[in-house]
């Protein structure tokens, strides 16, 4: 009897036009290399839809230049919101880390390290105050790396009113045991809007603006 093996392809090994980018940004993201791949798929799919582009904590750049690389035909602008010193204040009832994580990184490395895009945008400081800024943009496509409640909730306030139709937030640390706070953001800002978040096997999760 022949025997049919039902384990998924593992796409990330074998696109030979993602493997060159996460060669690139490897040493640079904590981002595991399948969730970098579903940022690259849905990234691709997010260009030809009208707004700029955001990532909300970048710690050193990896995953903010996948979305360069991706975007790199200088027709949106990209905007990176970070304190480039570490973690903000956190809700000690519910967030795993602590103010300061993640705080070997910053703005002059990360400067440094993406120093061949031109349309990068950098907003340092404690967002959503760092945003005023971009106030008045539309949104194609928003990775937010947030890992604590409270971030994660300014995320969805602030970038889901101002995302096109069709556009696409990814949300990295959903589905991580370690971060509580940002699953409970995104479940109870979502069920307010009717939007049902769809979660990823790589614990990430998707949220397509349809109208």
């Amino acid at each position: 009897m022949k025997v049919i093996d039902r384990s998924p392809i593992k796409l990330w090994f074998e696109d030979e036009s993602f493997l060159p980018i996460m060669e690139a940004i490897i040493e640079a993201t904590k981002v595991e290399i399948p969730s970098c791949y579903m940022l690259y798929q849905f990234a691709t799919n997010a260009k030809n839809i009208d707004g700029d582009v955001a990532e909300v904590g970048t710690y050193k750049g990896g995953s903010a230049k996948l979305l360069s690389l991706i975007f790199n035909d200088g027709k949106k602008d990209i905007h990176l919101f970070d304190t480039f010193q570490g973690m903000p204040a956190v809700d000690k009832s519910i967030d795993y880390f602590q103010q300061g994580s993640f705080s070997d990184t910053s703005l002059v490395a990360v400067k440094e390290y993406l120093s061949e895009f031109s349309n990068v945008n950098y907003h340092p400081g404690f967002f959503p105050q760092t945003a005023i800024p971009v106030n008045s943009r539309k949104f194609c496509f928003v990775h937010i790396d947030v890992d604590i409640l409270q971030s994660a909730r300014d995320c969805c306030e602030f970038f889901f009113p101002r995302l096109s139709i069709g556009g696409i937030m990814i949300f990295d640390d959903y589905g991580y045991r370690k971060c509580p706070g940002a699953k409970k953001a995104v479940d109870e800002y979502f069920q307010n809007e009717n939007v049902m978040p769809i979660y990823l096997p790589t614990g990430q999760c998707v949220i397509i603006k349809n109208n």
